[in-house]
């Protein structure tokens, strides 16, 4: 698996290409940081290890132009502290955070599991909704449309799904999204619901695939 590293602390960005190779990973570090979509289109990493102050424009901003052309596993590393800043970087696209200084035995932890969630597990199982719709292998169809989605909103899919007709509380979707140690919170989970309900309705035509009970949970019918 390759690492690419966007970290504009050359000291620290060259600490973590040593630290994923001891790791058993391939890892590379950016030293241009006025287009990181085309270092990565270069690189075709497995992972990225993003900081959010970077020269020219922020992490957020490079995260949200890697999204428009795929879903690779996103990890930010970043001083920032504030619960907003982790609401906005999950709303970027991103798939976890980790403040600096940071254990690295916990960084560990965390590129294992996000690597495990991105390629170990797969389904080709077909799930067709009302109106010739389905959602099938991280990509959901209506009307001969289909969009892809992140990990993060496959898993939310895959856990309506999988209860179908059935409220699913916020809580088990936060269980379903990540593990114990990694980064949660009620208004993340909030963000990715309304971004995985706007990408269904681009094709659906505006159409809410995804119900609200309110104080309980969401379905699918």
């Amino acid at each position: 698996m390759k690492i690419m590293i966007v970290e504009d602390d050359m000291t620290l960005a060259k600490e973590l290409v040593l630290l994923c190779r001891r790791w058993g990973f391939d890892a590379v570090y950016t030293e241009q940081f006025g287009d990181i979509t085309n270092e990565y289109i270069r690189c075709q990493p497995d992972l990225i290890l993003m900081d959010i102050n970077l020269p020219c424009y922020d992490g957020f901003y490079w995260c949200e132009k890697i999204r428009q052309i795929s879903n690779v596993p996103l990890l930010y590393l970043s001083s920032r502290d504030q619960n907003a800043d982790k609401v906005m970087a999950m709303a970027a696209g991103g798939d976890d955070y980790v403040e600096k200084p940071f254990d690295p035995e916990l960084l560990l932890l965390k590129i294992r599991a996000m690597l495990r969630r991105a390629y170990e597990y797969t389904t080709s199982e077909r799930t067709y909704l009302n109106g010739g719709m389905y959602y099938e292998n991280g990509q959901f169809a209506c009307g001969g449309h289909t969009v892809d989605l992140t990990k993060s909103e496959s898993k939310i899919m895959a856990a309506l799904l999988a209860r179908r007709g059935n409220v699913v509380s916020r809580e088990k979707l936060m269980q379903q999204l990540w593990n114990t140690d990694e980064f949660v919170t009620d208004a993340s989970l909030s963000v990715l619901i309304s971004r995985l309900r706007s990408k269904l309705n681009d094709v659906t035509g505006g159409s809410d695939i995804i119900v609200t009970k309110k104080g309980m949970g969401y379905y699918i019918e």
